[in-house]
């Protein structure tokens, strides 16, 4: 299920993360009143799969403070992932693999102008293009956004091209659908 789409806009300094309202489950799907994308804090979230999930990192989950001096993708990859894994672990959604290694699930992370990807075991990432996207209608998504990343138009406004690739996704992707719920960073 699902399709989150993030792009850092160069120009405000901000991120913009935009998702489907779907919840899939095989060949059936309904749509959901409660947002996959969400602010909690300072911190823009996109989640995929679990709803549980997104539930915990938009009410439970409280980032911790970033340490003065300390480079942002430091600080995601120990301070705030570690806080993540407590969260999860706390709201009865940390899983376990079969060797023992903790499992979460997939998000963006938007914070001021940088976008992170937090994969399913905890891995931080954050990628050399400008755009990402996770989910089932990921590939569609990022088709579009590369497409979309070469038109200099500054009408072309970044939540523009946000819904445009969602909208591809929707058309290609089984479960992906609208309403879209786009934001971006502060």
């Amino acid at each position: 299920m699902t399709c989150i789409v993030g792009i850092k806009d160069k120009e405000s300094h901000r991120v913009v993360i935009g998702g489907d309202s779907a919840a899939s489950a095989g060949s059936s799907y309904n749509l959901r009143k409660d947002p996959k994308v969400f602010k909690n804090g300072d911190f823009l979230f996109g989640c995929t799969a679990s709803f549980r999930m997104m539930q915990l990192l938009r009410f439970s989950f409280r980032p911790p403070i970033i340490k003065e001096g300390i480079d942002i993708y430091e600080y995601m990859c120990t301070d705030f992932i570690n806080e993540v894994r407590k969260c999860f672990s706390e709201g009865g959604y940390l899983q376990k693999d079969t060797d023992g290694s903790e499992l979460g699930g997939c998000f963006l992370v938007g914070y001021k102008d940088r976008l992170f990807t937090v994969e399913g075991d905890f891995q931080v990432a954050e990628n050399i293009d400008e755009f990402h996207s996770i989910g089932c209608g990921a590939d569609f998504a990022l088709g579009a956004l590369a497409l979309l990343s070469q038109i200099s138009i500054k009408e072309t406004l970044i939540e523009n091209k946000v819904k445009m690739a969602l909208e591809v996704a929707e058309h290609f992707a089984l479960g992906v659908s609208s309403p879209f719920v786009i934001d971006k960073t502060d």
